[in-house]
């Protein structure tokens, strides 16, 4: 298994991570979720290893246009938040690193360039 990142192109936390696994020279396969979506078992594979405080972005817009009945529902159950991470991609905090790095497992979040060259360097 390769490392995947998963995110939007043209996001500038993307780019960032983009920029470093190549200097790094790790090779890795993007998925874009804007084209091609995402699948309820990753997402819940996501929120299981890493928290859905870790994975659901609420500092984005997406977050922001929701109705307060609707963000009540996501704080109150997680199934909600997923479907609603499911529905509007945009809300999955980017990137969203996940696979094997000599021999590691690597599942992570965000854009943290110390936490790129420990995990990668």
């Amino acid at each position: 298994m390769t490392i995947t990142i998963y995110g939007i192109k043209s996001c500038n936390s993307m780019k960032k991570a983009f920029t470093k696994l190549d200097e790094l020279g790790v090779p890795y396969e993007f998925h874009d979720y804007k084209k091609q979506g995402i699948d309820k078992e990753s997402v819940q594979r996501w929120v299981d290893s890493l928290g859905i405080d870790k994975v659901l972005n609420k500092r984005g817009t997406t977050w922001r246009k929701l109705s307060d009945e609707q963000k009540a529902a996501a704080d109150a159950d997680q199934n909600t938040a997923i479907e609603l991470m499911l529905a509007n991609t945009s809300m999955i905090k980017r990137p969203l690193i996940e696979g094997e790095h000599n021999g590691s497992t690597v599942v992570f979040c965000g854009f943290d360039e110390a936490e790129f060259d420990t995990v990668f360097g």
